[in-house]
């Protein structure tokens, strides 16, 4: 398969595929959820405090790019399906996957890393997956001692003051293709109101 020259890009001085290329030429080996993952991944915003870059690796117009361009490649018609499930904002492999589960048990897609905002305008902490709509922030288990457990229930209760409902996903909710965790979210989610037709 032809490699372009803007396919090619270098790191520490070694020549490699550009991230939206290898996206396209893992479609052969992954998984269709190793692939979103994958895409999840390249197209995320990172986050300043943490790393020691600002832009994404790619854009999903560049990995849509890679799809027009090499027609008749190997994988092609897994890239086609995964890019329809790329979103941008998920920080992680689980929140990918947490998503994905979600969707495919019928819930409405949730929003990804999107700060709760107080009705006086104040920002507050940003839940891995949430639906604004019905006040529901979900989380992922966060490993960490002591002091990440305080974080975690000081946060738990900041967001019950909000008038939202916060959902904790542990490892065992990821089990058996996250349908424990589908479960419990969608158990959330009729609380709040929710009906599978809105």
């Amino acid at each position: 398969m032809k490699l372009y020259s803007d396919e090619v890009t270098t790191v520490d001085g070694i020549p490699v595929t550009t991230p939206e290329r290898t996206w396209l030429d893992m479609a052969e080996m992954l998984t269709l959820d190793g692939l979103v993952v994958m895409g999840d991944s390249c197209v995320r915003v990172p986050r300043e405090a943490f790393e020691e870059r600002d832009m994404p690796l790619c854009s999903i117009a560049d990995l849509q790019r890679m799809i027009d361009r090499h027609k008749g490649k190997r994988g092609l018609r897994r890239a086609k399906e995964a890019i329809k499930l790329v979103r941008v904002g998920s920080d992680s492999p689980q929140e990918t996957l947490l998503r994905l589960a979600m969707v495919r048990a019928g819930l409405p897609e949730p929003e990804l890393n999107v700060p709760i905002i107080s009705e006086d305008g104040t920002r507050h902490h940003e839940p891995d997956l949430s639906y604004r709509k019905y006040r529901i922030g979900i989380e992922g288990e966060h490993h960490g001692g002591e002091g990440q457990i305080v974080r975690d229930i000081d946060r738990s209760e900041r967001c019950a003051a909000l008038g939202w409902t916060e959902v904790r996903i542990s490892k065992r909710h990821m089990l058996s293709d996250a349908k424990p965790a589908a479960a419990k979210i969608r158990t959330a989610l009729i609380q709040a109101g929710w009906r599978r037709r809105d």
